[in-house]
């Protein structure tokens, strides 16, 4: 028996069921907690289910409530421990890795198929992502720029790149039907509907 009210259990129903199983982002080592917990919000937002990361600092990841507003609770976030080896397992997997980065072969970030089976990977406000990964992308990616500036917060970026695979996904049809098993959506439910309650009833109780 679920422990929501039966209006929330529906909105929690009818987003999973556009929830895009195949359609992933991964944040190489974003740091700022505003960047990475707006990522966090962008991903919710278009459907998103799974937010990977590596972050190489020795403390939690930089999760700001006040900017996500609960998105963080709604996505799977998984810690990744090896760059390389967990996007080339993904590349075995079939999916198709895209890489925001600036390279003489980087190309439009729209002329990408973003209907496929895709990470989206970005990286650190600094430095960008892994030099090693970037033998394991099937795209460089770059966003037309026009001004003065020539680069964006990586926290816009991908936003912008996120709403252009929503884009082709909607058009495609892939959010009209849902990608997760019945299976799927009942072990996610449980999390969200009965196990998350009980553990913010107790966090409550406890304060």
């Amino acid at each position: 028996m679920y422990l929501v009210e039966e209006k929330r259990l529906k909105r929690m129903k009818d987003i999973l069921a556009k929830r895009q199983k195949d359609l992933s982002v991964f944040m190489d080592d974003v740091k700022n907690e505003h960047n990475f917990s707006a990522i966090i919000r962008t991903c919710d937002a278009v459907g998103v289910l799974n937010v990977y990361y590596r972050y190489s600092l020795k403390r939690e990841i930089p999760i700001n409530e006040g900017i996500t507003l609960g998105a963080h609770k709604w996505v799977f976030l998984k810690k990744v421990e090896n760059s390389y080896d967990f996007l080339k397992k993904k590349k075995e997997e079939g999916f198709q890795i895209v890489i925001t980065y600036l390279s003489k072969d980087s190309i439009n970030f729209r002329k990408v198929d973003y209907t496929k089976p895709t990470i989206i990977a970005v990286g650190n406000e600094m430095s960008g992502v892994s030099e090693d990964i970037l033998e394991l992308s099937d795209h460089k990616v770059i966003i037309p720029m026009y001004g003065m500036v020539q680069s964006l917060n990586v926290s816009v970026a991908t936003a912008v790149v996120l709403y252009e695979a929503q884009r082709q996904r909607e058009e495609k049809g892939l959010y009209s039907k849902p990608q997760l098993s019945q299976e799927e959506i009942d072990k996610i439910l449980k999390k969200w509907a009965i196990e998350d309650v009980i553990k913010a009833k107790k966090r409550k109780d406890n304060l």
